[in-house]
């Protein structure tokens, strides 16, 4: 029997988890990533139980859980850093069957990119573009031409693929805040619990990383492309400077190279996620805001997914159809849903703020929890790969 082929135009989390589970089901695969080298920089990632489980699946859950960190607890809090909520790892793990892990973005990249054959990346590609031809996709990238079986699109928001091939589509739309990034350096004393703290307008979250590094996170609400005169660094000690312990502290520890700064955007919604042999994954797909932290876990799901349904049947346009039917209903869900949480957190409104923060606290855990099992509690389709 021919080995089939598959195209990875991005080499992203989505790009790279999706090749390892087409590679470990038999499948030749080509990632082609636009930059010299397969990494990211400066940030922590969240990956909640749905993304340990999707991990699982690939055989490298155990890798990924090494290389980061469990918080025993975690929550909400106002502007003067009193608990609106709390979390307990605990129960999450216990309810879900696995905790929430913080680990470097390059540590999960390192992971997946290392169960892959060196032959199957291709740094320094970068795909002008994506066109149907007959039974197969012709990929178009700087060093010639791919016709592989499949063609998956990992290529992030601002999609070549999607362009090529959804030209009457929206575009990403902005957010309304802009978010900054960063990990501070090592600390004697971390902070013993993560958390995110609520202001009008703004946020500012923090979670422990390996190493007692912290990885920390804002937004306020400003207009797309809002310059502020200064660094990212001293924006971010502006704004967030007198926020209640440890927020302080933890800018202090903030190098001041290390900040990055992004406005944040979603996708409208697509009216399917495939044409013909081609298949969108991760934030080509569905970028989301951040608000959940499934950004990624869906990404991770979508490759479980994915590789489930080629497995299914040898009819590739089929196996497609069954994929955007699994992944395009839930992931659309979950970003509506990460949008409204956002605009929640982005109350500025003093009467609005006071019932949000009132809500909060009044909000049992349990239900809490109850309501992001249709998250949290997806679960792989089939079999675990094993191959």
């Amino acid at each position: 029997m021919t080995q089939r082929a598959a195209a990875i135009v991005g080499g992203g989390i989505g790009g790279l988890a999706a090749a390892v589970a087409l590679h470990r089901r038999g499948w030749r695969v080509e990632v082609l990533e636009r930059a010299r080298e397969f990494t990211e920089i400066g940030a922590g990632i969240s990956l909640w139980p749905n993304a340990l489980r999707a991990l699982d699946a690939l055989g490298l859950a155990g890798a990924v859980r090494a290389l980061g960190t469990v918080e025993a607890t975690g929550g909400v809090r106002d502007r003067r850093g009193r608990w609106l909520s709390r979390t307990d790892n605990a129960e999450l793990a216990r309810r879900f069957g696995h905790p929430l892990v913080v680990l470097h973005r390059a540590d999960l990249l390192r992971v997946l990119t290392d169960a892959l054959p060196a032959e199957s990346l291709r740094s320094g590609s970068e795909v002008v573009t994506v066109r149907g031809d007959g039974h197969r996709s012709v990929v178009v990238h700087r060093e010639g031409e791919t016709r592989p079986d499949l063609v998956v699109g990992a290529d992030g928001l601002r999609s070549a693929v999607r362009r090529a091939l959804w030209p009457a589509a929206a575009g990403p739309r902005y957010a309304g805040y802009t978010a900054w990034r960063t990990v501070t350096e090592p600390l004697a004393e971390p902070p013993r619990e993560g958390a995110a703290t609520w202001g009008r307008g703004a946020r500012f979250g923090y979670t422990a990383l390996p190493g007692g590094r912290m990885y920390c996170f804002a937004t306020a609400s400003l207009p797309a492309g809002a310059a502020s005169g200064t660094s990212e660094h001293a924006e971010l000690l502006g704004r967030f400077g007198s926020w209640p312990d440890p927020i302080p502290a933890l800018l202090a520890a903030v190098p001041a190279t290390a900040v990055l700064r992004h406005d944040l955007y979603d996708l409208p919604p697509l009216p399917s996620f495939v044409r013909g042999r081609v298949a969108l994954v991760g934030d080509a797909a569905h970028a989301m805001t951040p608000n959940l932290g499934q950004g990624a876990c869906q990404a991770l799901e979508d490759a479980v997914t994915l590789a489930h349904c080629l497995d299914a049947t040898p009819d590739v346009a089929a196996a497609l159809r069954s994929y955007d039917g699994l992944r395009r209903p839930r992931t659309q869900a979950i970003a509506r849903r990460s949008a409204r949480l956002g605009a929640v957190g982005q109350l500025s409104w003093p009467p609005a703020v006071l019932l949000r923060d009132t809500a909060a606290r009044l909000t049992p855990t349990r239900a809490t929890l109850r309501a992001m099992t249709p998250v949290l509690g997806w679960t792989v389709p089939g079999d675990p790969v094993t191959r």
